[in-house]
């Protein structure tokens, strides 16, 4: 087979270049379920002819929704899309309501899930979806049409008319309607063809390490329904990467050990959560594990790519690797990891230190669903492509400049045919052959560095403009802020919405023999006040008069996505939580 152009390609490459005996495992009724290269492709052909015998055509859309990654999932997908039908993603977490407005504005007409909560979020709105005819579950739930049904139907199907209508499908056909959760507004359907999506793979396979076909495992975690963990999933079964589906978010410690992988995806968030845990740990050791640890964290904390420190650092980094960082990796699982994939908001350059650092490869990158999703990453696969505090190189065919106004737009065979049946948006972002990122950056050689989003960078009363999200990367370097928020568009100056990291607060009262007070009771603890006062005034030194945190108010409570607080791929939403919290925001000029 020459190079895959369709996304449904990459199994069959799969299964002609390295056939895995293992190429996917995930959980079914509490027992582990692997299936082959083989495998996979026995049950996308019996799940396409199903879908045939139930009336579906070339065009129609099928949605797609599960809490977990799942086999599932990619063998409905690629049955799918080898039928001409397109696939409609969305994200577990949606409310009701979104997913009444996106089966109707997609005329979905099925819906594949995975679980009983899931199922009955559908079943609640299907009377106002009147193109739905049916939902069929993953997971066995009484009173639901099972996926299984799907499989036995298709055993005496027409595999002729499988083939035709695979062999018809072209390259530049739409795939999928991805609906992004966005931060405002009504979501809105982002269109990618296949070779959107395969160049993007083709194009970020190459950044990778080097790993052996048919050896090297991965594990996925992260929402299939964001479109970079599925160009992920494209890019495994590309390299005849054995990919295992992490049983659930809360599972992930376990997850990790079982399969032991060389490869991953994750967002900042994850990895903020890996550190804190880690950093935890180590001073919970005491004595002179403590100071080791420390002065391994140290360390860790100031490596540069290329050996840029001298063979001095290099030297003391490899006894802190031997002493300290082999134990961390292999209570995490991590003994043979090669690379893990970052991406959906930016990285604190102190965890990316760390990591890299610590002989955990961090691979930072930048794009979003309109450019499926790859724009540029960080490698260590070529010389000089790493640089701490960037999102990398734009990848292979991809072009980026910035605009006058400080925008980055890019063009490529990436970006999106467009907004599904909303040419105004489409106008907006689309622009003589360019996509508007809406991102604020700056290009220093060949990187691209993001110093904010388009939309919330915000004016003080005074005039200035203070791009807020440099500010609050910068402000969750302090041990005690886990999130935060800045405002103060309109106002005197900026401040900051501050939610403590709730177990490191907790671990530092009991050290200083004072009894914790709550969660609840953090808004008003003077000690944790001056506490976090303290790090905000090393921090404001970093950042113009104009631009220093004033003042702050610390939460009770976290920000969450049930909460609507943030999206599905852990970004803030600012407006809801500016809503939320409008009576804290007024009384900090009050």
């Amino acid at each position: 087979m020459t190079e895959p152009t369709r996304l449904f390609d990459f199994i069959y490459f799969q299964q002609e270049n390295c056939p895995l005996d293992v190429a996917m495992t995930s959980k079914v009724a509490g027992e582990w379920k692997s299936y082959s290269t083989s495998e996979v492709i026995e049950a996308v052909n019996l799940a396409s002819k199903g879908l045939l015998k139930l009336g579906v055509q070339p065009g129609d859309k099928i949605a797609l929704i599960s809490h977990n990654n799942r086999c599932e999932w990619n063998i409905m997908d690629m049955a799918i899309l080898q039928i001409g039908a397109i696939d409609v993603p969305i994200y577990p977490t949606m409310s009701e309501n979104d997913y009444e407005y996106i089966l109707n504005h997609s005329e979905s007409k099925f819906c594949f899930l995975s679980n009983d909560e899931l199922y009955k979020k559908v079943k609640n709105v299907k009377d106002n979806v009147p193109t739905l005819q049916d939902i069929y579950t993953f997971e066995k739930i009484s009173g639901a049409k099972n996926w299984s049904e799907i499989l036995q139907s298709g055993k005496d199907g027409d595999q002729g008319k499988v083939d035709e209508l695979k062999s018809s499908v072209k390259e530049n056909d739409l795939a999928t309607l991805i609906y992004t959760s966005g931060t405002t507004g009504l979501p809105k359907g982002v269109m990618l063809t296949h070779s959107n999506i395969a160049s993007n793979v083709r194009a970020s396979q190459e950044r990778l390490p080097e790993f052996i076909e048919g050896e090297t495992r991965c594990l996925s975690f992260l929402p299939v329904s964001h479109i970079f963990e599925r160009m992920m999933h494209y890019l495994y079964m590309y390299g005849s990467i054995k990919i295992y589906f992490a049983e659930s978010i809360d599972t992930i410690k376990e997850d990790l050990n079982l399969a032991k992988p060389h490869a991953f995806s994750a967002v900042p968030r994850l990895l903020e959560k890996f550190y804190d845990g880690i950093v935890a740990k180590g001073a919970a050791a005491g004595g002179i594990k403590s100071k080791l640890f420390a002065w391994a964290v140290k360390t860790a904390l100031e490596w540069e790519p290329n050996g840029a420190n001298g063979g001095f650092y290099e030297w003391k980094l490899g006894i802190a690797r031997k002493l300290v960082f082999s134990k961390v990796k292999t209570a995490l699982g991590l003994t043979e990891i090669g690379a893990v994939a970052c991406g959906s908001a930016a990285l604190q350059p102190r965890l990316a230190r760390f990591f890299n650092g610590a002989g955990i490869p961090v691979f930072e990158g930048y794009g979003l669903t309109e450019t499926s999703p790859v724009i540029s990453v960080n490698t260590f696969s070529f010389p000089d492509m790493m640089k701490v505090g960037t999102v990398g190189v734009a990848i292979q065919d991809v072009d980026v400049k910035i605009a006058e106004d400080g925008e980055i737009i890019c063009r490529g065979p990436n970006v999106m045919m467009g907004y599904y049946k909303d040419a105004e948006q489409t106008a907006e972002v689309l622009k003589d052959g360019w996509f508007h990122t809406g991102d604020i950056g700056v290009i220093e050689g060949r990187f691209i560095r993001i110093t904010d989003r388009k939309k919330a960078m915000f004016k003080t009363s005074g005039g200035k403009y203070v791009a807020p999200q440099v500010i609050e990367n910068s402000l969750k370097e302090s041990t005690f802020i886990d999130q935060v928020m800045v405002v103060g568009e309109n106002r005197k100056f900026p401040a900051a919405l501050i939610v403590p990291d709730f177990a490191i607060v907790k671990g530092w009262f009991e050290k200083q023999g004072k009894e914790y007070p709550g969660d609840d009771a953090l808004p008003g603890n003077n000690d944790l006040r001056e506490a976090i006062l303290a790090d905000i005034n090393k921090n404001n030194v970093k950042f113009g008069a104009w631009e220093q945190i004033k003042q702050f108010r610390i939460l009770g409570e976290a920000f969450t996505i049930d909460g609507g607080e943030l999206t599905p791929t852990m970004k803030i939403k600012r407006k809801p939580i500016m809503e939320k919290y409008n009576s804290v925001i007024d009384s900090i000029w009050g």
